[in-house]
């Protein structure tokens, strides 16, 4: 299923169930619809009949936890995924990233954000579908060395092997594609990966990239090269 504009079908996949209320309350009233799950258990059963354009799951569920719900998760389905975590829980943040969140907002959080995340991850989501209208050239199939990135699909191949990206590594690989050359400050390329700003302490780009990293090393990539340069960001180099 595909969202229409702004408007979607939503699971939020939370245990309070005054907050969880209120949550469907207010998405209900900026046009979008909303089913409630209190556990990761019933969220996966959910998923199995419900069709779904993204999907808000609390981290601290009961029961499997909402780490092992999203790990599950994504071994079926690529639904776009809002982690809500609490404030302070970096290492939350950051598995929750690792596992394939698209986003994440640390509790407590004003509702209008929430619903400011949901529609910025669901026009990066149609923009997967439907292809980028950023893609660097040459078109929708890239070779760089023994790398084959279909741009369209969002497919990374190695010496023809697949390489799996989740959507927050893809899209850090992406904007040093579209920037390649030209070294990118971390609060900037968080901005334009992860759509939003660099919170104090936060070393969420810098572990992702890491991950990404040693991804296409233990793959054998050859001919593209993520440098850091301390003190200044990151660049993604192309062998001549």
């Amino acid at each position: 299923m595909e969202a229409t504009g702004t408007h979607a079908q939503l699971l939020l996949v939370e245990d309070d169930r005054e907050l969880a209320q209120m949550l469907a309350e207010y998405l209900h009233l900026q046009g979008h619809r909303v089913t409630t799950a209190g556990s990761g258990e019933a969220a996966l059963a959910r998923l199995a009949t419900l069709p779904v354009d993204l999907l808000v799951l609390d981290i601290g569920l009961p029961g499997i936890d909402g780490l092992e719900t999203l790990r599950r998760l994504r071994a079926t389905h690529a639904v776009p995924v809002i982690m809500l975590t609490a404030r302070g829980e970096e290492q939350d943040r950051i598995t929750g990233l690792l596992a394939g969140a698209d986003d994440y907002l640390p509790k407590p959080f004003n509702p209008l954000e929430l619903a400011a995340r949901i529609g910025a991850v669901l026009k990066r989501s149609t923009a997967t579908h439907s292809g980028s209208v950023n893609e660097p050239s040459p078109g929708p199939i890239l070779l760089i060395g023994n790398l084959r990135l279909n741009l369209k699909r969002r497919e990374l191949r190695v010496r023809d092997l697949p390489v799996h990206l989740t959507a927050a590594e893809w899209r850090i690989l992406d904007t040093l594609l579209q920037r390649r050359g030209e070294v990118l400050a971390r609060t900037e390329l968080t901005q334009l990966a992860l759509d939003r700003p660099l919170e104090a302490y936060d070393r969420s780009i810098d572990t992702l990239i890491s991950k990404l990293r040693r991804k296409l090393a233990d793959a054998g990539a050859q001919g593209a090269e993520i440098r850091g340069l301390r003190g200044h960001g990151y660049v993604l180099d192309i062998a001549p």
